[in-house]
């Protein structure tokens, strides 16, 4: 709390190069309306109070700080005669929220030539009522910049994640659709074959014993599922069904032997076959067992394209958390994964995904439709790095008492000269057009002002890597003015 009020003195105002070109008439009413105020060491106000009053120090010690999570980190230390702090934006009423953006404190005993908020406004729209326009523009226009430019940065990031979308499910549905259609031809085939049997051709013993080899044909083909054959063996076991079928007079045998390997039916089980229904009956149980076989496999192929179709839509769902509250536990592979899943019609052949997850990595308290854009800028960041190849790594692991998220790529890296600017808003190294400069400050943004984290790079020429961190244990969010971190990690700093 402030100490004792002293005569203030227009000449000493004078002396201050914030004053220094008053006239006589101005310092005067400096000195009638405000006052001077003594502080001991300890704090002058709190960031997120009402902003009443401006100070400007005379004599002593401050530090600026402000709040990120829980902590409260330095932002400026000074003993300059002159500088000011606290409502200097009452001009602008209540088109901003009229509170403290930071927090100051008294490290010596300190003076302050102190101004009421409602004075100090009145002062600049009476003295300065062009400059109170030029910084009424300059102020709120870039917001409203800001506001419309990250308006469009949400609307690039929905129609590239769109566009992917619809080409990720355009390949399963289009698999699924032909899968259907030869499906009904092997149905049509099946039935004509149903009415030759039907017709009393086979004994009812003989259709016993093929009606067994169906039903361990099908069981088959669903254990034959879990296992994948390289080409070269396929090819090799293809041959030696053909050149089996070609030795027992059965034609076209080649239409056979695809269909019957990629079962996991070889000549084992075909030599079985032989040995139940006989030589004679051989080549119509073997065309009626394909037609079951190839069943399957197109109704496992429309399956496996409807589970893609399924696992998009709900990768979607997962990423847009349109059904989930907006503040929960949630588990971070789960996603990263759904990100990875939503990006995939964005990363190139060339690159190589690789996820180094901790198995052990525990639940967040997060946002996570923001956390998602977060991993959304950096990929897409990580991407456009490496133009076409290369290795994007997402690793996780346990740091202390925080979760750690890393995005690695092997790009060229991030030049050393502009490693302190990539989170200023605005700021893009892509060409005009490609980029409105805001991902890297939203996600910073998300991360330290929603989340009480942090975001930070390190880069070198093939290994660069944002490390976001996020605590295990969720608090309060914190007030606005989060000061933003230097691109090196160090630690964060006023922006």
């Amino acid at each position: 709390m402030g100490g004792p009020v002293t005569l203030c003195s227009p000449d000493e105002l004078r002396t201050l190069f914030l004053f220094e070109r008053l006239t006589p008439e101005q310092l005067a009413w400096l000195c009638r309306e405000g006052r001077v105020e003594a502080f001991p060491p300890g704090p002058v106000y709190a960031e997120g109070d009402p902003a009443t009053c401006f100070y400007v120090l005379l004599d002593g010690a401050i530090v600026l700080s402000r709040r990120v999570g829980a902590d409260d980190v330095e932002v400026n230390r000074t003993s300059q005669r002159g500088v000011y702090s606290g409502a200097f934006q009452a001009y602008l009423g209540d088109r901003v929220p009229q509170v403290y953006n930071s927090s100051l404190r008294a490290v010596e005993p300190s003076r302050f030539f102190v101004l009421s908020a409602g004075s100090f406004a009145g002062l600049m729209s009476e003295w300065f009522p062009m400059a109170v326009h030029l910084l009424e523009g300059l102020f709120l226009g870039a917001q409203v910049a800001e506001e419309a430019v990250g308006r469009r940065e949400r609307l690039l990031a929905l129609g590239s994640l769109s566009a992917g979308l619809t080409h990720e499910l355009n390949n399963p549905a289009a698999a699924a659709l032909r899968a259907t259609a030869a499906l009904r031809e092997r149905v049509a085939g099946m039935r004509h074959k149903l009415g030759r049997i039907a017709g009393g051709l086979h004994p009812k013993e003989g259709l016993d014993a093929l009606i067994t080899l169906q039903d361990a044909a099908v069981e088959q083909v669903a254990a034959a599922k879990a296992v994948s054959l390289g080409p070269l063996e396929a090819a090799d076991r293809e041959d030696a069904v053909e050149d089996w079928l070609e030795e027992k007079g059965i034609a076209d045998g080649w239409q056979l032997g695809p269909a019957f390997v990629q079962a996991g039916l070889g000549l084992d089980w075909l030599r079985r076959v032989e040995d139940t229904v006989g030589a004679e009956s051989l080549e119509g149980a073997l065309r009626w067992l394909h037609y079951t076989v190839e069943t399957e496999l197109l109704m496992n192929e429309v399956e496996d394209s409807t589970t893609r179709i399924s696992d998009l839509v709900g990768a979607a769902k997962q990423y847009s958390q349109l059904d989930r509250a907006p503040h929960r536990v949630v588990d971070v592979h789960e996603l990263l994964d759904s990100t990875l899943m939503m990006l995939s019609g964005k990363i190139p052949a060339g690159v190589s995904v690789v996820r180094d997850y901790d198995p052990a990595l525990p639940a967040v308290p997060a946002y996570p439709g923001e956390l998602n854009q977060v991993w959304t800028n950096l990929i897409d960041n990580a991407l456009s790095a490496m133009a076409g190849s290369g290795r994007l790594t997402v690793r996780t692991a346990v740091d202390h008492d925080n979760v750690l998220v890393e995005f690695g790529d092997t790009g060229p890296g991030v030049p050393e000269e502009i490693r302190g600017r990539i989170f200023e808003p605005f700021f893009t190294t892509k060409p005009v057009g490609e980029g409105t400069g805001l991902g890297l400050d939203i996600s910073w943004r998300i991360v330290a002002n929603r989340h009480h984290g942090d975001l930070r790079v390190a880069s070198v020429p093939g290994d660069t890597r944002f490390r976001v961190t996020l605590p295990i244990a969720g608090g309060e969010q914190p007030q606005a003015g989060t000061p933003r971190p230097p691109a090196d990690g160090e630690r964060p700093t006023d922006g």
